[in-house]
């Protein structure tokens, strides 16, 4: 399943190539994430993914299926990331991060930092203020939920990554306990007053993550 052509592109970091895949399976793309991490080498060329899926519940290894309130009607996939539950839908921008963490010399809570760090730099191009939180991984707008993070590493390599809900339907997340974290509140750019898809939101959060990646702390 791809609704639309795929594109990609070389970044400035000639160690990076980024690319724009549109609607996929979410089965699938897991899968292929394995497959390219268990593959590549010590000169494999790191990529990120920017995609997103058809609706789709998942629930991190160590999850726990307390959390999931009312899936009746959605798949739900366990899978080998970090984290507890959450929901993945058409409008929600997806970042899958396939990094050789050793190469870039960062560790694992660096990683969450900038992927989480590029998400509040382009929320404050809109003129939002966002924050994270102390051991809840992810981008929060006051008390809210925008963004979502959980990965694995895998002999030094990431996959896995995080989501934005750009412009959504946030109804399934109150069938669950977002991440696991009961009554927490999820929000998303449309309800914040921003006009935004996730075409166009794609270019200016690769431009973030880039430059975070990129940089030495």
């Amino acid at each position: 399943m791809n609704s639309t052509p795929e594109s990609g592109a070389r970044t400035a970091d000639e160690r990076l190539w980024v690319r724009r895949r549109g609607l996929l399976d979410y089965t699938d793309t897991w899968r292929e994430m394995q497959a390219f991490t268990r593959q590549r080498t010590s000169g494999t060329t790191d990529e990120i993914w920017l995609l997103e899926h058809p609706p789709v519940f998942t629930l991190g290894r160590n999850g726990r299926d307390e959390y999931l309130l009312d899936p009746s009607g959605i798949p739900v996939i366990r899978v080998d990331r970090g984290g507890q539950v959450t929901y993945h839908g058409p409008g929600q921008l997806v970042v899958y991060a396939l990094l050789d963490l050793r190469r870039r010399q960062l560790g694992v809570q660096s990683l969450v930092n900038r992927l989480e760090q590029a998400v509040i730099d382009l929320l404050a191009d809109f003129g939002i203020s966002a924050h994270r939180r102390e051991r809840a991984p992810g981008v929060y707008v006051e008390d809210r939920k925008i963004a979502a993070l959980g990965l694995r590493v895998s002999r030094g390599c990431s996959f896995h990554g995080l989501s934005l809900n750009v412009n959504m339907d946030l109804a399934p997340f109150t069938r669950i306990d977002p991440c696991g974290y009961r009554d927490l509140e999820v929000t998303q750019l449309a309800d914040l007053g921003i006009d935004a898809t996730v075409d166009t939101v794609s270019g200016p959060l690769q431009s973030h993550l880039e430059a975070r990646l990129d940089s030495p702390t």
